[in-house]
């Protein structure tokens, strides 16, 4: 019965949202409630309104997070370890403009 309600609110398709699962019909991951939730602190009400879901895809996707803990945790490292090198490989060229602009 839980898989059946799940199912109403996440999904996982190959070719959206890189494989990864989400809100049925929307572009928002459970990875990125996960993080507006729990490293944010958005309640759940906050994260309804400001994307237009209900409380009910936010909470399956909690519930989702909490069954596949590990797996959606490493995923987010891998994806903040991505974040990082590109960042080491593009450094950013406002600190030069910065100090251009103080002349």
């Amino acid at each position: 019965m839980l898989e059946d309600v799940l199912a109403g609110h996440i999904e996982i398709t190959p070719d959206v949202c890189g494989g990864k699962p989400h809100i049925v019909g929307r572009r928002i991951t459970v990875q990125s409630i996960v993080v507006w939730h729990e490293r944010m602190g958005l309640s759940a009400d906050e994260i309804a309104t400001e994307y237009g879901l209900t409380l009910g895809d936010v909470y399956a996707a909690l519930a989702y997070y909490y069954d596949h803990r590990t797996a959606i945790d490493d995923t987010i490292r891998a994806d903040r370890t991505f974040v990082e090198e590109l960042r080491n490989l593009t450094p950013s060229r406002i600190p030069e403009k910065l100090r251009g602009a103080a002349r």
